[in-house]
């Protein structure tokens, strides 16, 4: 097995040299979730409430139901969906707050260690497409990644088999030697059921938000925890 996991599911080393494929998700595993969470429940929220003449609790109360309906559908990641049921500009919103996107703690050191090994590194995302096209300004991502990937280019998000079908297809990987870094148990769920042997999530995800002491799936804290045997950076 590539990734030794201790009896509290936290991870006491990855074997890099058992690996060829290393896919890795954008908010709450690389970027900080709190910009995601605080836009989504709070801003639109605010905006939309504004706009009808309703307080921020009322219009979260409001829109908690539409909100929970399309969670886990690529509709919920989707910026077209929601500015035209919510009837509002969501990038141009959107693009008032990038100053609160942000790196998870030594996300961006970790990615330079994969730059320098012999690893096929990408990122898969559920993320709009514009959404990922912001962030890129915000951040150098880019530079980091043998391909980057959203879920929306294939019409399903990780959360399904035809995710995982596609990506397979497009862009063949050996499941047994590839490992998956995602905040989501859910998605972790979905790629387990695919056959990719190496699971890993993220204690705290939004670091406005407690560390998450338990999860299903072997969990590190920050990216330094799994560097050795990575390749040494200037």
């Amino acid at each position: 097995m590539a990734l030794t996991v201790a009896s509290s599911l936290s991870v006491a080393s990855v074997d890099w040299s058992k690996l060829d494929t290393i896919l890795l998700d954008m908010d709450g595993t690389l970027l900080d979730l709190e910009f995601d969470n605080h836009f989504w429940g709070t801003v639109i929220p605010g905006e939309w409430g504004r706009q009808r003449g309703l307080d921020i609790k009322t219009s979260q109360a409001t829109l908690a139901p539409l909100f929970a309906e399309q969670r886990g559908k690529l509709n919920w990641y989707c910026l077209d969906f929601w500015g035209r049921t919510l009837e509002l500009d969501i990038p141009t919103i959107k693009a008032g707050y990038t100053e609160g996107i942000r790196w998870r703690p030594q996300a961006e050191t970790f990615l330079r260690h994969l730059q320098a090994s012999h690893l096929d590194v990408v990122m898969i995302t559920n993320a709009h497409p514009l959404t990922l096209d912001m962030k890129a300004e915000r951040l150098p991502l880019t530079q980091w990644f043998d391909a980057m990937i959203s879920s929306h280019e294939y019409g399903a998000p990780k959360e399904t088999p035809t995710f995982w079908n596609r990506l397979m297809t497009e862009r063949p990987f050996d499941p047994q030697r590839t490992l998956f870094v995602d905040d989501s148990e859910y998605v972790l769920d979905s790629a387990q059921e695919f056959g990719v042997a190496h699971l890993l999530t993220l204690r705290q995800p939004d670091s406005s938000l407690p560390v998450r002491q338990t999860t299903r799936f072997p969990a590190i804290h920050h990216f330094e925890e799994i560097l050795d045997g990575l390749p040494d950076i200037d």
